[in-house]
């Protein structure tokens, strides 16, 4: 037994939020103290370092400050490590085992567990063999039943509609009276409702995005940095995380903005792994009427139809055509194509049957052209307005169309979030000046910090000159629109609109030029 060599140690100390009823007696404090009232008996132990791991489940082996004295023990830095018990050091039977009984013999490492009263320099006994195992396979055991009543409790609050996540979904807050609860942030859900009127406009994602980017709104990512969020985003490439058309597409499939609190869509395989899988979708966790709904559920539902459509771009590839995806073949049934042909004066442009455009002799090619089309579903939406909708009734359905939110409410509130952005950058420049006066930064990181914070708010400046003009533009243009008076008094719809189109019709049936079938989203059906 070696009793004169002198070891260099380190420390290490782990506190879990999973400790529960034992969390005071295994604090950081707590451990430290117990440690050192042991070094203190140990001359023979000479301190290095302390690692601290504050908030770290026992069977994550990634802990940064565990890596940390791992590497200094490969290091040759320390042969010795002390902490309190074996649960500190992990709770995963197999790899603590990998630790204690291989890693740290092959690298002359003495261990010590001190409430466990095992030291591997002096515990060499068939016992202690058979007893260690059986310690660590406890410690397993333990975060295995504290794994499961975790989940179980939470799966319980997902049942009962509570909201389970650490943040709100854009377009949502937490209740400052309940966080369990999701309120409406009045700020982003504008922006939401935005992108859901775009789409059923016919702008693609893409589009979307560009939109967003271009008036200076900030993404989802931003907006919780924003307001304050220790917020980790998984889908951020760029150093300022800008809207995306997977981020819109994102926002566009999400049910939760129907006022339905969707939870449980991924779950850990297993409570060793943190590897999250997506669960099958009927095992999805719904509840309806948890909070407020943002957008109703026939405007999801549209979109969900619009997004199964060809929606095969225009040239300027921002918008999709009217009829893209919702025009089919009267014989074979398959999709029509859109074709056009140039002339010197104007374009000509006709739709023809897909498997006609691959094989002639496979169909014929039901050609119609865009303009004879345009004027027959136009006059079948006019023949059907008239027959079955009261003026008053049209008002109502009109205004509940997700195009008509008071525009100016939406800009006011985008110009008071960016005053406070402004606001913001202010104090942090005026700020700034008293730091390196007091020595907390460098000049070099003042005149860096200065400049950024200086183009930041310049940018906001900018943002907030064009959101005033969009609500002066707004009050100039108050009163002058006849547009709903028009559609409501004469029961005229005088163009055809991709949002039109959408929000009406499910499919159309070329039959030939003379003859096509108009099916609606709902049972009526006309044919001419």
């Amino acid at each position: 037994m070696e009793t004169d060599r002198k070891y260099n140690g380190v420390i290490y100390i782990r506190l879990s939020k999973d400790d529960g009823c034992k969390k005071e007696s295994n604090s950081v404090s707590n451990q430290r103290e117990l440690i050192y009232a042991f070094l203190k008996k140990n001359p023979d132990i000479q301190l290095i370092a302390e690692k601290v791991d504050d908030g770290y489940s026992g069977i994550n082996y990634e802990r940064p400050a565990f890596q940390e004295m791992i590497d200094l023990v490969k290091n040759g830095k320390v042969n010795c490590i002390i902490v309190k018990d074996l649960s500190r050091f992990g709770r995963d039977y197999i790899e603590t085992g990998r630790y204690i009984e291989k890693l740290f013999p092959l690298l002359s490492v003495r261990f010590i567990a001190i409430n466990d009263s095992y030291d591997s320099l002096k515990n060499q006994s068939i016992t202690d063999s058979l007893l260690i195992p059986f310690k660590n396979l406890i410690n397993d055991s333990y975060s295995r039943d504290i794994s499961t009543k975790v989940r179980s409790s939470l799966l319980v609050r997902q049942k009962k509609g509570e909201h389970t996540g650490s943040f709100p979904l854009y377009g949502y807050a937490k209740s400052k009276d309940n966080h369990k609860k999701l309120i409406i942030d009045d700020y982003a859900v504008d922006v939401v409702r935005d992108i859901f009127k775009m789409r059923i406009k016919g702008y693609s994602t893409g589009k979307i995005a560009d939109v967003l980017n271009q008036q200076g709104i900030l993404s989802p990512y931003e907006y919780k940095q924003a307001l304050g969020y220790s917020y980790k985003n998984p889908f951020k490439v760029h150093k300022t995380a800008q809207w995306s058309a997977s981020t819109i597409e994102r926002i566009l499939k999400n049910e939760m903005y129907t006022g339905v609190m969707v939870q449980g869509r991924s779950g850990r395989i297993n409570y060793k792994l943190k590897k999250r899988i997506t669960k099958p979708e009927e095992e999805w966790i719904r509840v309806e009427g948890t909070h407020p709904a943002i957008i109703s559920k026939d405007s999801f539902s549209l979109v969900e139809a619009i997004a199964k459509l060809d929606t095969r771009r225009s040239e300027r590839r921002d918008m999709v055509y009217p009829f893209s995806g919702l025009l089919y073949c009267g014989n074979c049934m398959n999709t029509m194509v859109r074709k056009t042909v140039k002339s010197s004066t104007k374009d000509y442009v006709y739709y023809i049957c897909s498997t006609y455009k691959a094989d002639k002799y496979q169909c014929t090619s039901h050609r119609i052209s865009e303009l004879s089309l345009n004027k027959t579903v136009l006059a079948v939406l006019n023949t059907l307005i008239n027959l079955i909708v009261k003026a008053e009734e049209m008002l109502i359905f009109y205004e509940n169309m997700p195009m008509n939110d008071s525009q100016y409410i939406k800009v006011y509130r985008r110009i008071v979030f960016q005053e406070n952005e402004l606001e913001k950058y202010k104090k942090l420049i005026a700020g700034l000046y008293e730091d390196v006066k007091d020595g907390i930064i460098t000049k070099t990181d003042y005149y860096d910090m200065k400049d950024a914070f200086e183009v930041r708010s310049s940018q906001i400046q900018k943002q907030l000159r064009d959101l005033q003009n969009q609500a002066d533009d707004i009050i100039k243009s108050k009163g002058k629109s006849k547009r709903i008076k028009e559609f409501i008094e004469n029961k005229n719809i005088t163009e055809i609109t991709r949002a039109l189109i959408v929000l009406l019709i499910e499919r159309i049936i070329i039959v030939n030029k003379k003859k096509i079938i108009i099916n609606f989203r709902f049972e009526d059906t006309f044919k001419l």
